[in-house]
């Protein structure tokens, strides 16, 4: 039992909290302002009114220190860009004309100006906006943000934190700006950066900032021997300010490795290190390099990227062998609650005893503080809350729903000739060049269309009790009918049904298959406004009945054009979920590929003749650390293979990836074995083109010319140049040409000019080549 006097410094604390509100207030205002319906002032007092919201929620559920600077009208990283003064040139005057509408352009982007570019934080689903830099990058600190947002929560009377992205991080994240050679490398640009740093904490511990957290969460990563040592500079310098906070300096998502002791010895006045599973190895290693005498610990011990209850237990278990290890140690969540949702209690569907296994943030939040009242008073002041945890571990191990014999014994049954397709490549394509008829540079789509207000009405009608199925299923009829319309008048070459029935690529899937939960406001934000309800994988998953063959034949009744039958795949499947914790992924993607291998075979048998199985989380998932790679992908593609392994040789296979790095998993890509895959490129200048022509990439692929994240409607020009780029790394007769990702989240207006000018790009250039 832990003594009151061993840890009576213990303080439950979090590093950040959901950003959009329990009915996503935040998407609201900011689309509205976009819009037109709101204004700016209205905007902030929004925003204000949330992060007042949060901080009180934190406090009464007895958290004694909160984060602030972490809310965003858009992307932490972005802040942090705003932060330094590290503005692209070519934003420059929309900022200085207006700081917030310069900021959502540099977001979105114009019509006149192409935004940053986007990719995945980590391994993670939520998307940051890449800094450009440059030699020439000058910057210039702008604390008004993290200031403001301080002295709003210490004039509530409470104990807070300003949370920054690191330095050392922010440049890791960075990419060389449009202009710059390929391999600057911005982390040259350090000591430049920590004066603007050092700035900035002086402005923090004027406002009155006891602590300040700096988040180094690339740390976690393989790093160098030249990138540690400007990891122990950096704080070796920051640490020497006089006029500073104290510094709590933050990883998390994996174990720190090689850049433990590089912090460990910085002087700094504490570190927040993750203790969950994945990193369970820092506890060794922190052990191993003698703790932190005289330092603050603030122990990640919740996970705070999946939504399973903490074994309480097994924490505190941890946190008493931390004690012996710092001076101080505090409770805490592994990352940001960002990555989960708000609050159980506002789900109603979901079974009560299932909805007991659940911890959302505020349950997080709860279970943090109860952590640290344990630690600093005792087990016996908490034994009511961890009999009740035992009570809902053990109702899960034991539930029905998460195990199914026959699905257990047809995963078991899978052999390696299951997951490979009977003929290789070259006699695939021919087969397919033959059946298909398609033109040089065939154009094709990703798969969603926008989702009009129609559409969306007549959702909410159906879920409301207003229509009845019928009429519903007429609007989608009629969805369908206009997509094609569009598409054959467009010119396009490949066409898809644009997906109306679908109201997220995954929990489409989800809602139809057993073993999942589905939520009715478990939102988390993915990038900017864009909030995703990622489904639950609580138990052994199987597929009843057909999920997507009804409306693709349906779609495929209105044209004589090849139309996509169109699936999420098994890793994506489970990237966008929040997955069971209680058998290896590896056993959960497979059973996931056999239901989806049903679901290729029935629509093959219907008559489809090209099926794309999109599978964009597949970089996210990556571990972070370079000797895990190995035995992920191995299982990854492998899932990806079985479900489309099943098909003949003249139905094309495509797969899809979007916004992420792909450089270091082409191989992946290629093992794939898919016929034709589409990937992001518009925003990145066609660099995956690139990098699938230095492997050597023998397969066809679509790198996109029309970034669907922005509402800037590029020219027929631009997408032409694009595919001239393109052409210098792929073949004319193995590149595809489309958008970087499905069109969901645009307009019709954009929408259709978009497409017509790509239409219009791919006859230029197959007139140029024809000429050539």
């Amino acid at each position: 039992m832990t003594t009151k006097s061993a840890a009576a410094a213990a303080r439950a604390t979090v590093y950040g909290y959901p950003r959009q509100g329990p009915a996503r207030e935040l998407k609201k205002a900011i689309e509205g302002y976009w819009k037109g319906r709101v204004g700016a002032d209205a905007l902030r007092s929004t925003a204000a009114g949330l992060r007042r919201a949060n901080w009180h929620e934190l406090a009464d559920a007895g958290i004694g220190e909160v984060p602030t600077g972490d809310f965003s009208f858009y992307d932490h990283v972005l802040d942090a860009t705003v932060m330094v003064g590290a503005i692209p040139e070519r934003h420059r005057s929309a900022v200085e004309a207006d700081a917030l509408d310069g900021y959502f352009a540099m977001a979105r982007g114009t019509q006149d100006v192409a935004p940053l570019e986007m990719t995945k934080w980590f391994d993670t689903n939520y998307h940051y906006l890449v800094p450009e830099l440059g030699p020439g990058t000058v910057f210039t600190a702008d604390s008004a943000k993290q200031v403001g947002e301080l002295k709003e929560a210490l004039a509530l009377g409470l104990s807070a934190r300003p949370v920054l992205v690191g330095p050392v991080t922010y440049l890791l994240l960075a990419k060389p700006a449009p202009g710059v050679a390929a391999d600057f490398e911005p982390l040259t640009l350090l000591d430049r950066l920590l004066p603007v740093y050092a700035e900035v904490l002086a402005d923090l511990r004027e406002a009155g900032a006891e602590w300040v957290q700096l988040d180094e969460p690339a740390l976690v990563q393989d790093r160098t021997p030249a990138e540690l040592n400007a990891a122990g500079r950096a704080y070796r310098d920051l640490g020497a300010l006089t006029d500073r906070p104290k510094m709590l300096v933050a990883s998390y998502f994996d174990r720190l490795g090689d850049a433990l002791p590089v912090l460990a010895g910085a002087p700094v006045e504490g570190l927040a290190l993750d203790f969950t599973e994945r990193a369970a190895a820092n506890l060794d290693a922190l052990a191993a390099v003698g703790g932190l005498p005289g330092k603050r610990l603030v122990a990640g011990v919740v996970n705070g990227r999946n939504i399973w209850v903490d074994d309480l237990e097994k924490s505190l278990a941890t946190l008493g062998t931390l004690l012996g290890l710092a001076d101080r140690v505090d409770v805490a969540a592994s990352c940001s609650l960002l990555h989960v949702p708000v609050d159980t209690a506002l789900e109603r569907d979901i079974e009560p005893q299932i909805l007991r296994w659940l911890a959302f943030a505020r349950q997080k939040t709860a279970e943090i503080a109860t952590l640290a009242r344990g630690l600093t008073q005792g087990t016996d002041t908490i034994s009511a809350q961890l009999a009740a945890n035992r009570a809902d571990l053990a109702s899960r191990a034991t539930s029905a729903l998460t195990r199914a014999p026959a699905v257990r014994a047809r995963t078991a049954s899978v052999t390696a000739a299951d997951a490979r397709r009977a003929q290789p490549y070259a006699e695939r394509a021919a087969a397919q060049r033959g059946s298909l008829g398609l033109p040089l540079l065939p154009t094709t789509t990703i798969g969603s269309f926008p989702q009009t207000a129609e559409l969306r009405t007549a959702r909410a009608g159906l879920r409301a009790g207003r229509i009845d199925a019928a009429a519903y299923e007429e609007r989608v009829r009629a969805e369908i009918q206009e997509v094609i319309a569009f598409q054959e008048k467009a010119g396009i070459d490949v066409l898809v049904h644009g997906e109306p029935e679908r109201n997220d690529m995954v929990q489409y899937f989800a809602e139809q298959l057993t073993g999942y939960l589905a939520t009715q406001h478990g939102w988390v934000q993915s990038y900017g406004t864009r909030c995703v309800r990622p489904p639950i994988l609580a138990g052994d998953i199987s597929r009843p009945e057909p999920m997507t063959v009804r409306w693709t034949t349906y779609a495929q009744s209105l044209t004589g054009r090849p139309v996509k039958g169109m699936l999420t795949g098994p890793v994506t499947m489970l990237a966008w979920s929040f997955v069971r914790d209680d058998q290896p992924l590896a056993d959960t993607a497979r059973q996931v590929a056999l239901a989806l291998r049903d679901e290729v075979n029935d629509l093959e048998a219907a008559g489809t003749s090209v099926i794309q199985v999109d599978e964009p989380a597949l970089r996210e998932t990556l571990p972070l650390r370079a000797a895990d790679h190995a035995a992920y992908l191995a299982w990854a593609t492998e899932a990806f293979r079985l479900t489309t392994s099943g098909v003949r040789p003249d139905t094309q296979v495509h797969t899809h990836m979007c916004y992420a790095e792909f450089g270091d998993i082409v191989q992946a890509i290629d093992e794939l074995d898919a016929d034709v895959i589409s990937l992001e490129a518009a925003r990145s200048h066609m660099q995956v083109a690139r990098e699938l022509a230095a492997h050597g990439y023998p397969r066809e692929a679509g790198p996109g010319v029309y970034d669907i994240h922005s509402p800037r409607v590029p020219g027929a020009g631009e997408a032409a140049a694009l595919l001239r780029k393109g052409l210098e790394a792929i073949p004319a007769e193995r590149l595809w040409v489309n958008p970087d990702c499905g069109l969901k989240t645009r307009g019709w207006p954009e929408t259709r000019a978009s497409l017509e000018n790509l239409v219009a790009a791919a006859r230029t250039v197959r007139g140029e080549l024809s000429a050539s």
